[in-house]
């Protein structure tokens, strides 16, 4: 089991984000995960930095820490060429610790450029297919083309590979996704509680690595917690289908209007009662996951990073799926 802490880039800017993966460090987070967006998911969280500079910067901040894009998506936005050299070289300025979190996308980042965003979950999917199929023909070394379906590569080499390859996690939420993530992928990554995902992932022959976010909202109360999380995150609660298609904060904004701090406190770990919090994480242990990110919503990372080291980290690493031998 690996505990790691997510950094919230649609509420923080990049020299917070930067300082709070120092802390998590020091605080004993197995790793960091940042999400790749352009734009947050609601205006009043009101930041979206450009994840790979941040991570640059936590590598040359921290010694230990591993680092991972949660997620990144190699098909609109950027090329995966890009993708491939960009992951090759945080793996090298950061001496082995990056993972490469990779996801099929959300409109809301991805319509950004111009070029459209596929209407169908398929399309999307045989795009991530493509992509992650030229990262690895890149990684191979050399001069590489490819000529998919949806992209292309022409005549193009990564200079700088490291020695040892990143990882690649890659995010699903069915059967056409998890085989994905067992075909071409070295790790699953999710962000539900649901053991079918695991099962379906682990049926398809993966083996790697299950990484999940475990929502959480620290703060001195529950209400106060609760409130938080409905402020600024109410969007988790809408589910994948509704995340991945709306083009602009402003439509989360009215997608959200009639979720209540009740569906907040049934889905997060809010407050101060560590019960609560290993209750929660113990569900996707019990899904299967191996690799849990805390997923803290609060207003002060600062005191959940020290609620975690005075009463987390003790409990949630020790977990085990229910039934399991001690």
């Amino acid at each position: 089991m690996q505990i790691g802490y997510k950094l919230a880039a649609e509420a923080f800017g990049p020299a917070e984000l930067v300082r709070q993966a120092v802390l998590a460090e020091q605080a004993g987070f197995d790793f960091v995960e940042i999400s790749d967006h352009y734009h947050p998911w609601l205006n009043n969280q009101g930041h979206s930095p450009f994840a790979w500079t941040v991570l640059g910067s936590i590598a040359a901040k921290t010694s230990r820490i591993g680092l991972a894009t949660g997620v990144t998506c190699p098909t609109v936005r950027y090329h995966p060429a890009i993708v491939a050299q960009a992951a090759a070289t945080l793996a090298l300025v950061s001496d082995g610790r990056f993972v490469l979190g990779i996801g099929s996308g959300e409109r809301l980042n991805e319509h950004v450029v111009g070029l459209g965003f596929p209407d169908t979950v398929s399309t999307r999917h045989e795009m991530l297919r493509e992509a992650l199929e030229i990262i690895r023909l890149l990684w191979r070394g050399g001069y590489q083309s490819y000529d998919g379906k949806h992209l292309r590569l022409k005549d193009a080499r990564v200079f700088d590979l490291p020695e040892e390859l990143p990882l690649i996690a890659v995010a699903a939420s069915g059967p056409a996704s998890t085989r994905i993530a067992a075909e071409l992928g070295d790790a699953l990554f999710a962000t539900e509680d649901k053991p079918e995902i695991v099962q379906q992932y682990r049926d398809a022959g993966g083996s790697g690595p299950l990484y999940v976010e475990v929502p959480m909202a620290w703060a001195p109360d529950e209400h106060t917690a609760a409130k938080a999380a409905l402020e600024t995150s109410r969007w988790a609660v809408t589910g994948w289908k509704v995340m991945s298609e709306l083009p602009n904060p402003v439509n989360f904004d009215a997608a959200t209007t009639t979720v209540r701090e009740e569906d907040i406190l049934e889905k997060f770990a809010c407050g101060t009662d560590p019960a609560r919090y290993v209750q929660v994480a113990q569900q996707f242990v019990d899904a299967g996951f191996d690799r849990l990110v805390m997923q803290n919503a609060g207003p002060d990372p600062d005191g959940f990073i020290d609620f975690y080291q005075r009463e987390l980290a003790s409990r949630i690493p020790r977990l085990k799926p229910a039934g399991a031998g001690a």
